[in-house]
C-alpha cells in the first residue's frame, strides 16, 4: 500500500529512494535558505512540505536530510533561538513523538522577515489531523447521521448495499453497507453508532470465503490498523459477488492513486502544479555511501525539561560538562554514525 511509515515516523539521512514523492504525496510549499538550526546549524538547506511530511535536505549535500512524518508531530510553535547565519531569531519549533523518542526539531528561515515556514506547517499539520477518517480505522464512530453518511471533502458514494449482515456477533447484526472512492462504511439499521469505516488504503484483502454463516465477504485490515478481519453476508450470493467486485476494483483503482485527504493551499492554488516534482531536482547519489551528518542525539527532545542538568568534571575531556542524559555516553553523543 502507499503509506507505510512515511506519514507515521521521524527519519534521519535518508536514501535518496526514500527522499522521492510516494503516490498520492502531493508538494504543497518549498522553501529554499531554510537552516536545521538545531541539527545543522550554519548549513542552509531546502524544506519541502508535503500533504503527509516535512523534508528537509542540505543544499551542499542532500544525503543530510530529514524526513518527518505529521503523524509523528505532536506540535507546532514559535520560539526565539541563536542561529548561526541569522544570530538571535523567531524560530519554528517542532515537536515529535517517533518510536517511542521524542525530538525536537528547530527550523530558521534565513530570509528576513519570512515566515511562511510557520504559516505552511502550521496549517498542513491542522489538515492532516483534521482528516484522519481518509487513513484510520474508526469503529464505533460518529460517521453516521439519522443513517445518511456523513460525507467527507474529496469522498463520493459508488453504492449504498441494504441488507448486509455484520458477521462479528454469533447472531450477526444487519445493517448497510456504503462503497466510496476512499473507504467502505457499514452500520447497524437499528443502531447507527454500531459502525466501521475503513478507508481503502488501511485494507490488507478481500476475499470470498465460506463460513458457519454460508459463503461471505471477508475483508482484512492492515497491521497497523489491527489486522482485523471483519465478515459480511448478503443475499442472494450474486449480489454479494457483485459487492466483492465492485470493492476489489475500487481498492485496485485507490492503490495506484491513493487520496490521503489533506488538503490546503497557502496561496492562490499554484503551488502543487509548481513544486509537484521538486524533489527530482536531487542529483542521485551512492546510497551506500555513509555521509557525516550531525548525531540524532542532537534532537532529542527532554520530556518536561525545564532547566539544563548540573555540570560535572569529565576526566575523558579534562572538562566540566553538562550531566550526559541517562542512556548515552560521551563516545555515543560523538559518534557521527551509531555503531
Amino acid at each position: 500500500m502507499a503509506l507505510t511509515w512515511e506519514d507515521k515516523e521521524v527519519r534521519f539521512d535518508i536514501p535518496y529512494s526514500r527522499m522521492k514523492l510516494i503516490n498520492g504525496e502531493k508538494v504543497i510549499d518549498k522553501l529554499d535558505n531554510i537552516e536545521d538550526t538545531k541539527g545543522n546549524s550554519g548549513y542552509r538547506g531546502k524544506f519541502i512540505i508535503t500533504n503527509i511530511r516535512i523534508l528537509w535536505y542540505s543544499s551542499t549535500s542532500p544525503r543530510i536530510n530529514l524526513s518527518i512524518g505529521f503523524g509523528a508531530v505532536l506540535s507546532t510553535s514559535n520560539k526565539i533561538v541563536n542561529s548561526r547565519l541569522r544570530g538571535t531569531t523567531q524560530a519554528l519549533q517542532i515537536l515529535t513523538a517517533s518510536k517511542g523518542t521524542r525530538y525536537e526539531f528547530i527550523f530558521t528561515n534565513l530570509v528576513p522577515g519570512n515566515t511562511r515556514h510557520f504559516t505552511s506547517v502550521m496549517g498542513v499539520h491542522k489538515a492532516y489531523n483534521s482528516s484522519k477518517l481518509y487513513r484510520e480505522l474508526k469503529l464505533r464512530g460518529a460517521v453516521v447521521h439519522n443513517k445518511q453518511l456523513k460525507i467527507l471533502p474529496l469522498e463520493q458514494v459508488i453504492s449504498t448495499v441494504h441488507g448486509v449482515w455484520n458477521l462479528s456477533s454469533d447472531q450477526g447484526s444487519l445493517g448497510t453497507f456504503i462503497v466510496t472512492n476512499v473507504r467502505f462504511v457499514w452500520f447497524a439499521d437499528i443502531n447507527e453508532g454500531f459502525n466501521i469505516s475503513l478507508p481503502f488504503l488501511q485494507i490488507d484483502t478481500i476475499s470470498i470465503r465460506d463460513s458457519k454463516f454460508g459463503t461471505a465477504l471477508v475483508i482484512t485490515s492492515s497491521e497497523i490498523s489491527g489486522l482485523y478481519v471483519l465478515g459480511f453476508k448478503v443475499e442472494p450470493e450474486e449480489k454479494l459477488r457483485t459487492l466483492f467486485k465492485e470493492l476489489s476494483s475500487f481498492h485496485t483503482v485507490y492503490t495506484t492513486k491513493p487520496i490521503f485527504g489533506v488538503e490546503y493551499n497557502w496561496s492562490s492554488g499554484q503551488v502543487e502544479h509548481k513544486f509537484n516534482n521538486i524533489v527530482d531536482e536531487f542529483e542521485p547519489f551512492d546510497e551506500n555511501k555513509n555521509e557525516i551528518s550531525n548525531s540524532i542525539s542532537n534532537y532529542l527532545a527532554d520530556e518536561g525539561h525545564t532547566k539544563d542538568r548540573m555540570p560535572v568534571f569529565n576526566s575523558e575531556l579534562g572538562l566540566a560538562v553538562e550531566t550526559i542524559k541517562e542512556g548515552y555516553t560521551l563516545q555515543k553523543l560523538w559518534e557521527v554514525i551509531p555503531s
